[in-house]
């Protein structure tokens, strides 16, 4: 069953992510991309969304505040975003 996730108040989710580019030999430019997760086991929303014996993942969602901190802050400034966002915060729908 497709499962949407959303914030509670409305607002765009900003998921953490790395983007780089790699240039083949033949000279093909291939963007590569990912989200980050940190474990979900205790997360209230995210724990429901694995296989029983898998462990429990949710993407790393910014809080507004902390959008410039993940674009152009320290590398330890976006170590700190690494947390799970609040499950009260989030709600899902099918």
């Amino acid at each position: 069953v497709q499962t949407r996730i959303s914030r509670t108040d409305g607002q765009l989710l900003a998921i953490a992510g790395i983007w780089d580019e790699w240039v083949s030999p033949e000279g093909e430019v291939l963007p590569s991309y990912t989200m980050l997760t940190v474990n979900a086991d205790s997360h209230d929303l995210f724990k429901n969304y694995h296989r029983a014996e898998k462990e429990k993942r949710q993407v790393v969602i910014l809080q507004n505040e902390n959008y410039l901190d993940w674009l152009q802050g320290s590398q330890e400034q976006a170590q700190d975003l690494l947390v799970g966002f609040p499950a009260e915060q989030l709600q899902a729908s099918t």
